[in-house]
């Protein structure tokens, strides 16, 4: 099927995505693609040149390059409606919803860390409304971002306020089997913040004990705040739930900077990873052939 046809037919077929309900009446639309081995996910505006700016139609595209899944940073600020119809779509395409971001994210000051209660009831909010966005996109996974230093307070208070705060969104999200996972970002790109590296992650989430607190690998970021990829994977494996993608420099497609991808992904894959990988970067070029771009990109460093 030639993707123009593909597009026109989808409008036709959107009624019946509505009416998808549960697993056993989902059966993925054939695609014109080899399907990905790894579960890549991309995010909505990286294709929107060639599958145009309808959500809906941008799943669909995806699908029928081969990918297997799909992550949206924004699902939360999404009308619920669309939240509904999208988690549908991805039902019937066989596509596995990744991360979206769970909460209001404080980038210039002290939230989690500061362990002040009305910080952490506002977090907890955040939370409980996740679990509702999590059931109508059919997610399994959110992101989540401490936040801020707080320089007032020594690094081991500030720790153990995360912590607590972290076991306490653990109780809500344990009886519906969701996962939020905690994102170390580097400090060139976000600096200040609190949670900046793999083995802090690592700490945190073996304080918290629970299955539904994991570390979120991001490759771009960990690349510039520590390198030593493939070790620190190795190091943190038990507790690390889900990875995102990035080149370095530019956070653009695999291949564009300096990082080994089918290296890594080969390593990740020989451990027994089956989970997603989100693919939060940009594109090198802007238009059509750009896109077309990161899709070969990926077929160069998927497993062979």
């Amino acid at each position: 099927m030639k993707r123009r046809t593909f597009i026109q037919s989808s409008v036709a077929t959107s009624a019946a995505f509505v009416g998808a309900t549960t697993a056993a009446e989902a059966k993925p639309f054939a695609s014109t693609a080899a399907p990905f081995k790894l579960k890549f996910a991309p995010h909505l505006g990286m294709f929107k040149n060639m599958a145009g700016n309808d959500p809906i139609d941008q799943l669909k595209f995806m699908a029928d390059q081969g990918f297997s899944a799909f992550e949206d940073n924004g699902m939360r600020e999404r009308d619920p409606a669309l939240q509904k119809q999208m988690g549908k779509t991805m039902m019937k395409l066989g596509m596995t919803m990744g991360v979206f971001v769970a909460h209001k994210i404080y980038w210039k000051e002290p939230s989690l860390a500061s362990g002040k209660q009305d910080a952490r009831d506002e977090f907890l909010g955040y939370i409980k409304e996740a679990v509702e966005v999590a059931k109508r996109c059919n997610a399994k996974w959110m992101t989540v971002v401490p936040g801020h230093l707080d320089l007032r307070q020594d690094m081991g208070y500030q720790m153990v306020n995360v912590i607590e705060t972290l076991k306490q969104a653990s109780e809500i999200l344990e009886p519906h089997d969701l996962t939020m996972v905690l994102e170390p970002l580097n400090f060139r790109n976000h600096p200040g913040l609190f949670l900046t590296k793999a083995a802090q992650g690592f700490l945190i989430c073996k304080s918290v004990g629970s299955p539904s607190c994991k570390i979120l690998f991001d490759i771009y970021h960990q690349q510039i705040q520590e390198g030593n990829i493939i070790p620190n994977i190795e190091q943190s494996w038990d507790e690390i739930g889900y990875f995102q993608i990035g080149d370095n420099p530019g956070r653009k497609e695999p291949t564009t900077g300096e990082i080994h991808y089918k290296n890594i992904f080969k390593m990740i894959h020989d451990k027994g990873f089956r989970g997603v990988l989100g693919m939060e970067h940009g594109n090198s070029r802007p238009d059509k052939e750009g896109e077309q771009a990161v899709i070969d990109a990926y077929r160069k460093v998927d497993l062979d």
